[in-house]
């Protein structure tokens, strides 16, 4: 993958909204995993049966803190986007369809409304990008500028050996 794949986008400004949900919700979801450790923290992971609880709570939740920011100011968003639907499947995975057996579809959707959103929301960004107005977007400019006229890329660079191959 290129590097400035990470940054490209030619998303809408209205990426921005994306965003601001996405990181939002998993800001404050990380937060919450360290305010309130027997809810939903330390407490909450044991109750589920996630393995080493003392470690995997407070590692998810400082996951969800920096990607969650990361998100709001568009900074590696395709990487942070990847990391954040790793961590909402497992919840989606572990508690979420088990619940369809036990409760029914419907009630699963509504206690998996938000997770199934999240979800979402983080696939949309890492498929297009952070938009415009981002950190991302002088990032993409500045490895840009910094290639001088007829320098070759590692990735173009690999691409003329496999062709002088042949």
């Amino acid at each position: 993958m290129q590097t400035s794949r990470i940054f490209e986008t030619d998303a809408s400004r209205a990426t921005l909204l994306a965003r601001l949900l996405v990181g939002w919700v998993f800001l404050t979801e990380g937060i919450h995993k360290f305010l309130f450790p027997v809810a939903l923290g330390v407490g909450r992971f044991t109750k589920i049966g996630i393995p080493a609880p003392q470690f995997f709570a407070p590692f998810v939740g400082t996951v969800e803190i920096a990607c969650g920011i990361l998100v709001i100011v568009g900074l590696l968003t395709r990487v942070a986007g990847l990391l954040l639907l790793i961590n909402i499947s497992v919840p989606i995975l572990t508690t979420k369809l088990p619940m369809l057996t036990k409760v029914g579809f419907w009630a699963t959707m509504h206690e998996s409304r938000t997770d199934i959103c999240m979800w979402l929301g983080s696939m949309f960004l890492i498929i297009v990008g952070a938009g415009p107005w981002s950190v991302d977007i002088p990032l993409m400019r500045r490895n840009q500028d910094s290639k001088e006229p007829g320098q070759l890329t590692v990735e173009r660079e690999i691409d003329l050996s496999y062709q002088n191959r042949a």
